[in-house]
């Protein structure tokens, strides 16, 4: 289904990782492109950890860019792909960051609390 590309996620995060990836797939089919675009962002802030997750939301937003044809987020979008997963790598991910090139890239956000509530159920406070 998502080709196995986030296996390194672990077993209690991938669910809601796999989750948020079926809403952004459900909203998109819909025409509800923010919903959409919404989960997309809360997948990258639970996946950002982990190199393939990072980097695989990281080429849907990319794609989620060019087929709204948003040159900005095109733009955007090819420098994080480029380096999102080396970044989780080497465990230097700006917290909490959403993700788009609506904001900057390096710059570390608040988790919602719901989010907190996830990697506390999944063990990974």
């Amino acid at each position: 289904m998502f080709m196995n590309f986030y296996t390194k996620i672990p077993d209690s995060l991938s669910v809601y990782f796999q989750l948020e990836l079926q809403k952004y797939r459900d909203n998109y089919a819909l025409g509800e492109l923010q919903k959409a675009w919404g989960h997309l962002e809360r997948a990258h802030i639970i996946g950002q950890r982990y190199p393939f997750a990072h980097s695989y939301v990281h080429w849907k937003m990319l794609l989620f860019g060019i087929r709204i044809k948003s040159s900005n987020e095109i733009i955007g979008q090819i420098p994080r792909l480029l380096v999102g997963g080396v970044k989780s790598f080497v465990g230097k991910v700006p917290v909490g960051n959403p993700g788009g090139a609506n904001v900057p890239s390096l710059k570390s956000f608040e988790i919602s609390e719901d989010i907190k509530e996830i990697f506390r159920e999944a063990g990974l406070n």
